[in-house]
């Protein structure tokens, strides 16, 4: 979560005061008349309420969504003394909800600005100043002190800002970059040109900001592993900084208030808590347990051992010295506590219904994964869903519709989405989001891959790092998507290992559609067909057999496209809702339910929403009208459990 300063990036933005030049003409983006009806409701005052961070929270915060003032200037220009308006954060610029919707440029720089005050209750505490994302290139000042930097465009960052902080009412200024499709960062399907599978960039902060406080050494982050087989949960806790003997972290589980496991450790050590009769989290039973990390101080944890050596550190002296520490007494109060919960349930691959051919399984069993591909976009929001309820009503209605998985596509959302995908019990398959220029598309069958400079690929890994690091608490994810369709692929089989050293405890899919570079490697063979005549894969011996991407049935809503003048597509062109579900129920039942008799353990239809000029969602950009009801998929849907025995 927290990042070192990018001193090279802050120097870029010293100098002078300037004035911000005002809008010019032709700057705005469209930005169409949709609008959801969560997104009618918005307003500064209820504006992402929640907290933003639920697999590590603590009890006291501030949000500082709302009302910031703004400009946007060039690059070469100075820090405005003059804003040219207000915008609502954090709602990407580009957005309609912001009240901004002007266009970013590569040579464009966005300030935002806002006053703030501490409460008095944090006094003697170190207060954290935390972005849930800002698109791509953000530098950030209190009281005209540099504070961090941060370079990615879907990852949570924040930076202890207590040594600029003044009593009273204290000032935040962030300046934004961001190159979009005119740079090589990851960037999903961000364009300054947006058509056809293009969508408009979303700029600037797009994800909550929020004030917290913490002790000088506080929890960091907190990871649990859960094993079924053992029955047990590895949870290792990390702390901001150098600890000592002395602090230590008491982990406790708990189910429905009643304490299932508890011991302390040492600070940044790992401990090993028994879950008897685990309950298993599923789709049909989203069961989660709770835990909670609290740091400590304990008194003389060694005193029951004798002739400590400190060069002696071998097994038995260690576990000797870790059941000593656990039996020792805590003094004084806790001094940082964080709320965070798991799942117990294991992903991998083994032997299914078909004999010789190796399937998905959910708990040591077959489950068939039947998913959409998700683009996550919204026609006032953009990359921002409107509100979490909006964020949310997705995945409720997927589920309703007979769907138990989500391929989150080459987009990161809030923490809040896995949040609600692990109460729902809704299987999340994450996208890394792509990058690269349109060089590094590389099409066709071709085992060829992309040539990308050190640069790139150094931030391509970082961001890949981050999101794996960050979403890994998340029970609902159970395969990471390292690349899509040969789009900025390269090396693809390292990156697979890489993931895989990172999180061992979930599939890893290397190369989504298009150049199988990494088969041994990757968990699964992944497909992508548009086709209405059946499929049916070549068997694989390790692998399980997926079809990532299939169906596109478009049919455009009267009233409810993002661009009415404009002919919008379609894999295929529907002419009615009878012709739609007929040509949907062709696809599920002839092609996948034949590859699923065949092996297949899962596919990936596309999409759960139109998309700006996209017309292949299930329903409309607006969320407002479903092209088919979903008591008629989910009845289409039912036989893919047969074999199974379950959905």
């Amino acid at each position: 979560m927290h990042r070192l300063i990018e001193r090279t990036t802050l120097a870029l933005a010293f100098g002078l005061l300037a004035v911000a030049s005002p809008a010019q003409a032709g700057d705005h983006v469209y930005t169409s008349d949709l609008m959801t009806r969560w997104g009618k409701q918005v307003t500064p005052d209820n504006v992402w309420q929640s907290y933003p961070r639920p697999q590590l929270k603590r009890a006291a915060w501030k949000n500082l969504n709302g009302l910031w003032q703004y400009a946007i200037a060039k690059a070469s220009a100075p820090q405005p003394t003059q804003m040219d308006g207000e915008i609502l954060v954090p709602f990407p610029v580009e957005s309609k909800l912001s009240r901004v919707a002007r266009k970013v440029l590569p040579d464009d720089r966005v300030w935002y600005r806002r006053s703030f005050t501490v409460p008095a209750d944090w006094a003697g505490q170190h207060v954290m100043l935390n972005f849930g994302a800002v698109d791509y290139e953000a530098i950030v000042w209190v009281n005209g002190a540099p504070v961090g930097a941060h370079k990615g465009g879907s990852d949570a960052f924040g930076f202890d800002i207590t040594a600029a902080l003044k009593p009273g009412q204290n000032e935040v200024v962030v300046q934004v970059a961001d190159p979009t499709s005119a740079g090589s960062q990851p960037r999903g399907k961000q364009s300054l040109d947006p058509h056809g599978i293009w969508y408009t960039a979303s700029s600037g902060i797009w994800q909550t900001v929020w004030l917290e406080p913490v002790p000088a050494l506080h929890i960091a982050d907190v990871r649990a592993t859960p094993d079924i087989d053992r029955g047990t949960l590895d949870v290792a806790v990390a702390l901001s900084g150098w600890a000592n003997d002395t602090d230590g972290v008491r982990i406790t589980a708990s189910s429905k208030g009643k304490v299932i496991a508890s011991t302390l450790i040492r600070a940044n050590r790992r401990a090993t808590l028994a879950i008897p009769n685990a309950h298993l989290w599923s789709p049909d039973d989203p069961f989660l347990y709770d835990l909670t990390a609290e740091l400590v101080t304990v008194k003389d944890p060694y005193a029951g051992i004798a002739d400590r050596d400190h060069n002696a550190y071998d097994a038995r002296f260690t576990k000797r010295e870790d059941e000593t520490y656990a039996a020792a007494q805590p003094t004084g109060a806790v001094r940082d506590k964080v709320e965070t919960y798991f799942g117990m349930r294991k992903v991998s691959v083994g032997p299914g219904t078909i004999a010789g051919q190796p399937m998905i399984l959910l708990n040591n069993k077959p489950l068939f994964n039947n998913g959409t591909l998700d683009q996550g976009w919204w026609p006032d929001g953009l990359l921002t869903p409107p509100s979490e309820e909006a964020m949310k009503s997705d995945l409720v209605f997927l589920k309703s519709a007979g769907f138990n998985m989500v391929r989150k596509h080459i987009k990161v959302e809030p923490a809040r989405y896995y949040y609600d995908a692990d109460h729902l019990g809704m299987l999340i398959w994450q996208d890394m989001p792509s990058g690269g220029g349109e060089d590094q598309f590389i099409t066709g069958t071709s085992q060829a891959q992309a040539v990308m400079s050190s640069d790139m690929m150094a931030e391509n890994q970082n961001e890949l790092t981050r999101m794996v690091g960050e979403l890994r608490p998340f029970p609902s994810i159970v395969l990471w998507v390292v690349n899509n369709e040969g789009w900025g692929q390269y090396d693809s089989a390292t990156l697979a290992r890489y993931v895989k050293g990172m999180d061992p405890t979930r599939l890893v899919d290397a190369d989504s559609g298009w150049s199988d570079v990494a088969p041994g490697v990757s968990d699964v063979f992944d497909i992508h067909t548009y086709e209405d005549t059946p499929h049916t894969p070549t068997r694989q011996s390790v692998r399980a057999i997926v079809i990532g991407e299939y169906g596109g049935i478009g049919m455009a809503i009267p009233g409810h496209v993002w661009r009415p003048s404009k002919d919008n597509w379609g894999y295929q062109s529907a002419k009615d809702s009878a012709d739609y579900l007929a040509r949907y129920r062709r696809k599920l039942g002839e092609v996948i339910r034949q590859a699923r008799e065949n092996g297949l353990s899962a596919s990936v239809y596309t999409q759960t929403t139109d998309v700006e000029d996209e017309i292949n969602g299930l329903i409309t950009y607006d969320r407002a009208v479903p092209k088919a009801s979903a008591a008629d998929l989910a009845r289409i849907a039912a036989p893919l459990w047969e074999a199974d025995g379950k959905h």
